[in-house]
């Protein structure tokens, strides 16, 4: 069995814990969804539990004293809410999850929190806004890691649901899980008819079952687990980079002049 990352609160105890002046804390942020036909509901959880542990690994290994929470399961899903097993959590709930979430680090003394979500039906920032209200002493802030670098420098499909990147990754995150991609879907999608919304300048929540064919966008035909490593790998360097500047920043002097 490999030892406890004491970086990882699920792996870790109280007499490490109580010790240890953490600086920062990580709360990945997944949704538990149907992925094309080829890879599992948890693809989302496994993405942010992969990635929030590597990036607090360089982190740590760098001498940021960060810690990753265990990643919340369910995200946004109002547009799935007809796919079997699709879970929804309405932005609401995540708002009364996140704020007892913040308000316990407040009172522990750990003041710097990094919502890393890996859900693109998740919006964080307006309940950052409202939190950051109520908890000026805090620094408070979100990232998409998927958002981190650019993919397309990585893979040769666009897409952005269980196309290559995604399949990709879970190719090399967890390779037992992800099914032939002779069995996989093309991942086609079908846009909007108005003109507005094709064009990106209108926003409207996609109808899942409409938009999609297979309940994936993008083709996953050219991903491959040596892909999903180097973008993988890189992401990491570059969050874990962000972990230790945060970590060593002062949340009282945080503007240039």
């Amino acid at each position: 069995m490999p030892a406890p990352r004491p970086y990882i609160l699920a792996e870790t105890n109280w007499k490490v814990v109580k010790d240890t002046p953490f600086e920062v804390a990580i709360l990945p942020w997944g949704a538990t969804e149907a992925h094309n036909y080829h890879l599992p509901y948890n693809t989302d959880v496994a993405q942010c539990d992969y990635v929030a542990a590597e990036s607090a690994k360089v982190a740590w290994e760098a001498g940021a004293k960060v810690v990753v929470l265990p990643t919340i399961p369910f995200g946004v899903n109002t547009g799935q809410l007809d796919i079997k097993l699709d879970i929804n959590m309405n932005p609401s709930t995540q708002l009364a999850v996140l704020r007892d979430v913040v308000q316990s680090l407040s009172g522990q003394g750990i003041k710097k929190l990094v919502v890393m979500n890996g859900h693109g039906g998740n919006d964080f920032k307006q309940m950052l806004r409202e939190l950051q209200a109520q908890h000026p002493d805090m620094f408070l802030c979100t990232m998409n890691w998927f958002r981190a670098l650019d993919w397309n420098k990585y893979f040769d499909e666009s897409g952005d649901h269980a196309g290559e990147m995604e399949t990709s990754a879970m190719m090399h995150i967890a390779p037992d899980l992800v099914l032939p991609l002779s069995q996989a879907g093309n991942g086609h999608s079908n846009k909007f008819k108005l003109k507005g919304l094709q064009e990106g300048w209108v926003w409207a929540q996609r109808e899942w079952s409409k938009a999609t064919n297979d309940t994936g966008v993008g083709n996953p035909a050219k991903a491959s687990s040596e892909k999903g490593k180097a973008y993988l790998t890189d992401i990491a360097k570059q969050i874990g980079s962000f972990l230790v500047d945060l970590a060593n920043a002062d949340i009282k002097d945080m503007y240039e002049r």
